[in-house]
């Protein structure tokens, strides 16, 4: 079965999507539907932008979603049976496979990265990764810390992202290396993403997401909150809404969609990151980028 994936924040680079654009009149036609529908030329930040620029949430979470989606949409063959998103890359899966039209993909996106930004600035959160530590002994350890800390990403077999109060994340972080950890090293992302630190943003999401219509999907979406297949679309909006406070079970929902017949996972995207951590998660699991 075919699966496609789609990846989160930390994924785009200066010039992403620029030969979309010049090469295929549907993906310019998006695109300028995009610099229209957010109200500034996202495009020129995209293709001539700095990466300072592009690290801006209010331009990375749109910019990974545009390239995304219009990849997905220009692309010959797109046929998928399985789709999943890393976070952020959840709304393009959704896109893809029917739930979500681009407008309204895109409209949540911009809302979701605005709101989240502005709940970073309410109080001092933070990432950080974890490498090397079973994945229970990370929750022990967040479990023991005062303050805010929990699991964040389960991104591969040895690599857990810890979420929460700049504190609560740093002391875990010296934990984490007593209990054993090869690393822990705080991450340079703008706050404290699925943790109970975003439930301002949660709040402010939910009632855009509530607003919006979602379709019944072509094919299952394996959801971050849930790692399985879902097919209903009031689940699908329910989840999706839990998702900005809660942990992204990758590593699950990889094991799961091979579990349910997976047998090519094609990333489309900026990057390479999930087809890397797929690798991680089953080596011998078929992966492409386009």
């Amino acid at each position: 079965m075919k699966a496609y994936v789609f990846p989160g924040q930390g994924a785009q680079f200066t010039g992403m999507g620029k030969d979309l654009y010049e090469n295929s009149t549907l993906a310019k036609d998006l695109f300028e539907k995009a610099n229209e529908i957010l109200g500034f030329r996202i495009t020129d930040i995209m293709f001539e932008g700095t990466a300072e620029e592009l690290k801006e949430t209010k331009v990375t979470q749109p910019a990974i979603f545009l390239h995304s989606v219009i990849l997905a949409k220009t692309l010959n063959d797109f046929n998928p049976e399985m789709v999943a998103g890393h976070s952020l890359g959840e709304f393009s899966s959704l896109v893809a496979n029917g739930v979500l039209s681009f407008e309204d993909g895109l409209l949540l996106v911009s809302k979701r990265a605005l709101a989240m930004q502005k709940a970073c600035e309410i109080m001092p959160s933070t990432m950080a990764a974890v490498l090397g530590l079973a994945d229970n002994i990370v929750e022990d350890v967040c479990a023991s810390i005062e303050g805010i800390v929990v699991a964040a990403n389960y991104n591969c077999p040895g690599q857990l992202v810890i979420s929460g109060e700049t504190s609560a994340v740093e002391k875990a972080c010296e934990a984490m290396k007593v209990a054993g950890a090869k690393r822990a090293l705080i991450l340079p992302v703008g706050g404290g993403f699925h943790s109970p630190m975003m439930e301002p943003a949660r709040e402010e999401l939910a009632s855009a997401i509530e607003a919006t219509t979602f379709s019944t999907p072509i094919c299952p979406v394996y959801q971050n909150v849930t790692a399985t297949a879902v097919f209903d679309a009031n689940e699908i909006k329910k989840n999706l809404i839990i998702q900005l406070t809660a942990p992204v079970k990758w590593t699950q929902s990889v094991q799961q969609m091979i579990t349910d017949g997976a047998t090519l996972f094609t990333e489309v995207g900026p990057g390479k990151v999930l087809t890397g951590l797929i690798g991680k998660i089953d080596r011998e699991a078929i992966t492409v980028n386009v």
